[in-house]
């Protein structure tokens, strides 16, 4: 059974006790058991209608649509689930940056608070023909951003992955290469790659673009950053997205291997599990209720 089958089955079990929903709600035109019908329930209840305010505001397209989706395995929901309630906490976002890396001191404060979602840069830096967040334009699930002891900033992208896995597909269209092959080749690009079509693979397509973002955010010195890291949020028992390498001309034994190949500097990619990255804020104690939750719903063995 795939990881993506036995987390549909276990979300169906505890459907009826922590969403009190029969489920049965409609995705791709079907109604499905993994799908709540009042999506809304989908969002812990701590962050629900601000979570919801915040997208509006900020007019984000949700995945799938204009609201938020039931659909239980949504890797965005998971994003937010995990990441939203830090969002007003310096203390919890400070944790958990000093577990990815020991240089900072402090988070920092990027929109109006210590989360943004789905980050597409205050320019358009990949001249792609929309520049949305949420859709039709290289984003990132989130950014977060933390000063180091030097008094300059890292910009952390996050990208949030759940049940996802990829087939071997070549995007290497026209559309695409001819807006991106020629940031690839200029000489400050941070991926090495003689073989442009071998980096149109997903997930390496997705990583190639946010690894451009993030580059060229830097570059523009945007939250006062003077580099960034590169964050892959996958659930270790999903074998089918960390060790499958779709690209036919990449070389490793793991996805992540694999990116990191072609990277000028491997340690601006790091894949780690959605509760080692949190696993911080378990030292506080008025965080009991997100992650009893976070550990009911997505952690559970």
């Amino acid at each position: 059974m795939s990881y993506r089958e036995t987390e549909r089955k276990k979300v169906i079990e505890i459907r009826d006790e922590l969403f009190r929903d029969s489920g049965g709600g409609m995705f791709s035109k079907k109604k499905r058991e993994f799908v709540l019908n009042n999506a809304v329930l989908n969002l812990w209840a701590g962050i629900r209608e601000d979570a919801q305010d915040y997208f509006s505001r900020n007019q984000i397209t949700w995945w799938k649509g204009n609201e938020s989706t039931g659909h239980l395995l949504s890797s965005q929901i998971a994003c937010l689930n995990h990441l939203y309630p830090v969002r007003q906490r310096k203390d919890l976002a400070t944790a958990i940056l000093r577990n990815i890396d020991q240089r900072i001191v402090e988070a920092v404060i990027v929109d109006d608070g210590f989360v943004e979602f789905e980050t597409v840069g205050s320019k358009n830096y990949l001249g792609e023909k929309s520049h949305s967040r949420g859709a039709n334009s290289t984003s990132v699930d989130a950014i977060m951003v933390g000063k180091k002891e030097d008094g300059n900033n890292v910009l952390f992208l996050i990208e949030w992955k759940y049940t996802e896995d990829y087939r071997r597909e070549n995007k290497y269209i026209p559309q695409r290469y001819k807006i991106y092959d020629k940031l690839l080749a200029e000489p400050n690009c941070p991926i090495k790659s003689d073989d442009y079509e071998s980096l149109y693979y997903e997930p390496f397509y997705q990583l190639m673009r946010q690894t451009l973002l993030g580059w060229k955010m830097v570059e523009d010195g945007e939250y006062s950053c003077d580099e960034f890291v590169h964050l892959h949020i996958v659930p270790k028992e999903n074998k089918e997205l960390l060790d499958r390498v779709t690209s036919p001309k990449l070389k490793g034994n793991s996805m992540s291997e694999a990116w990191q190949g072609v990277l000028k500097e491997k340690k601006r990619y790091l894949v780690i599990s959605p509760e080692k990255f949190i696993l911080p804020i378990y030292l506080y104690e008025d965080t009991k209720s997100i992650t009893s939750y976070l550990q009911i719903r997505y952690w559970r063995s």
